[in-house]
């Protein structure tokens, strides 16, 4: 299976939205292949459906300072912060064919608290397992080594590599740290939306305003916090390309 890969360079959270609303309907009726987005947004908190107001941390005052909007979005998981800096990428990929009896939807959610879905769990852990796996795969490459952490969904780096980082509180190099975030959501269709947010280089401060993904006390990190030659966004990207085209088992078309 082919697959396109556009890179949309910076766009406002919301017009992203509404895209992948429009192209995953034109990839529904078959008038567009699997495509993978690639993007990064102005400065933006976003809330999941298991999103709780109590962890955004930041006042109105601060929010209109740093100029971040908010948006509560129909993604699994909690609130996440995306900017510029930051890989996000967005595969809207035919993950399975709609049920045959909709009100029975309900029994297949794919994401927390999701709704009007149409695959089997299973397909869906599978597809976040791909995702993280893709992105461990694409940070090899560049030199680092990162991995999964049982019970929770993202890619981590362990507290040996996470020493390294000059920045962080040094109580918090001697744990873990999540260096990219995912949260989906698999519509009634059975096409994918949203996806995951790498961190190469963004401005890390912009995290003291919320408790990401409800984990309090779970350090944060990105490349240029672990490189004192950071990689350039334009490289992170071309192997991101490469590791879901591998990951997948699809190519580029």
């Amino acid at each position: 299976m082919n697959y396109e890969v556009l890179d949309l360079g910076m766009m406002e959270y919301e017009r992203a939205w509404k895209l992948q609303d429009e192209y995953a309907c034109e990839i529904a009726e078959g008038n567009r292949p699997p495509t993978l987005l690639l993007l990064e947004h102005p400065h933006v908190y976003t809330f999941g459906r298991r999103g709780k107001q109590e962890n955004l941390l930041w006042g109105e005052s601060q929010l209109k300072e740093k100029g971040i909007a908010i948006h509560w979005v129909d993604r699994g998981g909690d609130v996440t912060y995306h900017g510029p800096g930051q890989l996000v990428g967005y595969p809207l990929l035919p993950l399975g064919a709609p049920h045959p009896q909709p009100f029975l939807a309900e029994r297949f959610p794919v994401s927390q608290g999701g709704s009007g879905v149409r695959i089997p769990d299973a397909d869906y852990v599978g597809y976040v397992r791909k995702l993280e796996k893709t992105l461990i795969v694409a940070l090899a490459r560049l030199g680092l080594a990162a991995g999964q952490r049982s019970g929770l969904t993202g890619v981590w780096i362990q507290a040996d590599v996470h020493s390294r980082c000059p920045r962080c509180k040094p109580e918090d190099r001697k744990k873990p740290a999540k260096i990219a975030a995912i949260g989906v959501k698999v519509d009634a269709r059975g096409i994918s939306r949203h996806g995951f947010a790498l961190n190469v280089n963004p401005d890390m401060e912009y995290w003291d305003g919320i408790i990401a993904c409800g984990l309090q006390d779970e350090p944060i990190v990105s490349l240029a916090d672990l490189f004192p030659d950071p990689p350039s966004m334009e490289r992170v990207k071309r192997e991101v390309s490469a590791a879901f085209s591998e990951v997948f088992g699809i190519e580029i078309k």
